[in-house]
């Protein structure tokens, strides 16, 4: 007979205990995860989530930036898209959940919450390297007559992922899912009382949804910009009422905070001019090596297009073939910091937009303004066209949002005059922005632009207010000369400036320095 020393020996050995506390207590559940993210804390992953997660689908978002370029310029923002989508299906299951809780006569359902919550984890699947680069700058450049947006990849890589790891999943509700992603369901009879379900994921009514939550203020944190907007308020005081989620009356001023805040990331971040500078760089490079790569190619199967991520430039770099040597040169220029320079930029008045268009300002009409004996050719010259605005164009997105009280069983609109005089009154500005891929030239095409600007003053109407007049403050002086120019140049032409044997050189000398 075994003493009671022996048996509890025995029982530890074996590992009874541990398959017994697995079964007695919730420490060792393996059901679900908890993950520490910064913005919203502890966050519970359930095996659904985590079926979705752990697949080589998914995990390609680690290798995408969140801010594409704009890391180049700020250092801090080197979050991914794997970490914005986790909160953005945390959010989505919260939210849902909310109503679910608060709201019973909803009647929202255990797959209406699992379908919720993985579309929101799943909304981005489908960003291409550098995101809006890929969709905005390369594709329609690579490949002009496809119909392509990071959208449809989403829904291809939603079913490779599916089928290629054996999940369990009807196809009704992997159509539902690719529904809320996109904000519309395919049959509108079918969700005629569920609308509100569609307002989570991507709300294509107002344009508030738990994606901008996330985005917004995980950007704004590894920024380190401060926002007085408050995402978790309006978390709090959201309900479902007319099918639709309205918000509390008193939110009306931070969802003006939210449009206003995702306005301000645009205007500073987003579109910098450095960023946007490196984005064009980033778009002749990729366009440089597509033919090799097959890049553009690459977005209609997802086998090809999952691994096709950031690491595409360093793919670029390591290349040794004759034919990527232009793609290589953009690249060196990009790491040495010889970008595109700015040239000059125009915001356009809202008055004007009839008269400023895309075939009025392009690279061909301002090189044709060009100062004689200049020689400026079209690869000189770039013309960025970019809208900011509060998500809706040039709409007011409050207008469409509804409203409700602690009395009215009725939502309600809420005129932006009965919050605040102090609101816009345009609510989308569009800029007209000159680049140019030669240093050297920049002066040059700011006056060759400019020349260009004045010949519209005449085609204004007699009693406009408004004239065309230059930004004073951007003017570059005659005898500009780029820090890079002045840093490098010794009589030497841009192709030996780089050459790699000269670089290792100096690196080399300075370190050398450095060590005495």
């Amino acid at each position: 007979m075994f003493s009671q020393h022996e048996n509890d020996t025995n029982f530890l050995s074996t590992g009874n205990m541990d398959r017994t506390l697995s079964r007695t207590s919730s420490v060792f559940d393996e059901s679900y995860k908890i993950i520490n993210d910064p913005i919203h804390g502890h966050i519970k992953l359930d095996h659904d989530t985590i079926d979705f997660i752990d697949t080589v689908q998914f995990q390609r978002l680690r290798d995408l930036k969140q801010l594409g370029s704009a890391y180049f310029v700020f250092p801090g923002g080197s979050h991914h898209r794997f970490e914005h989508s986790i909160g953005v299906g945390h959010l989505s299951n919260t939210l849902i959940n909310k109503f679910r809780s608060e709201q019973p006569e909803l009647e929202i359902t255990e797959d209406e919450v699992r379908c919720v919550t993985l579309a929101g984890l799943c909304h981005d699947l489908g960003h291409g390297p550098f995101s809006h680069v890929f969709d905005n700058e390369f594709m329609p450049r690579a490949r002009p007559g496809i119909n392509w947006s990071h959208e449809n990849a989403s829904e291809m890589m939603l079913d490779y992922l599916i089928d290629d790891n054996h999940i369990d999943i009807d196809t009704s509700q992997i159509n539902f899912i690719k529904d809320l992603i996109a904000g519309n369901p395919r049959s509108k009879s079918q969700y005629d009382e569920r609308a509100f379900l569609f307002d989570i994921v991507a709300n294509k009514r107002n344009s508030v949804d738990v994606d901008k939550f996330d985005y917004i203020e995980r950007d704004c944190y590894n920024l380190g910009i401060k926002s007085s907007y408050d995402t978790k308020r309006l978390m709090w005081f959201t309900r479902v009422v007319d099918n639709q989620i309205c918000y509390h009356h008193k939110e009306a001023y931070n969802l003006f905070e939210l449009f206003h805040t995702r306005y301000s990331l645009f205007k500073r971040i987003y579109t910098h001019r450095v960023g946007k500078a490196i984005e064009l760089m980033i778009t002749d490079a990729l366009l440089a090596a597509d033919e090799t790569f097959g890049i553009s190619k690459a977005v209609d199967n997802g086998e090809d297009y999952l691994n096709l991520t950031d690491d595409i430039l360093r793919v670029i770099e390591r290349s040794k073939e004759p034919e990527l040597a232009q793609a290589r040169q953009i690249m060196k220029r990009i790491r040495t910091r010889d970008l595109y320079k700015f040239a000059d930029e125009f915001i356009i008045p809202k008055d004007l937009m009839q008269y400023l268009g895309k075939d009025k300002i392009n690279s061909e009409e301002v090189i044709s303004h060009q100062e004689d004996n200049v020689h400026l050719s079209s690869d000189d010259v770039l013309v960025e066209w970019l809208k900011i605005n509060y998500a809706m164009k040039d709409k007011n997105p409050v207008d469409s949002i509804k409203f409700y009280n602690r009395w009215d069983r009725e939502s309600f609109f809420i005129p932006k005059e009965q919050v605040s005089y102090m609101v816009p009154s345009q609510f989308q500005e569009v800029i007209v922005r000159i680049y140019t891929r030669d240093s050297s030239k920049v002066s040059a095409v700011q006056r060759a632009f400019r020349k260009l600007l004045k010949t519209f003053d005449a085609k204004l109407p007699g009693d406009s207010p408004i004239s065309i007049t230059p930004n004073a403050a951007l003017s570059i002086p005659d005898d500009f000369t780029s820090p890079r120019k002045r840093r490098y140049d010794g009589g030497m032409d841009a192709i030996e400036r780089y050459a790699p044997s000269k670089i290792v050189k100096e690196w080399s000398l300075k370190k050398a320095h450095s060590t005495l």
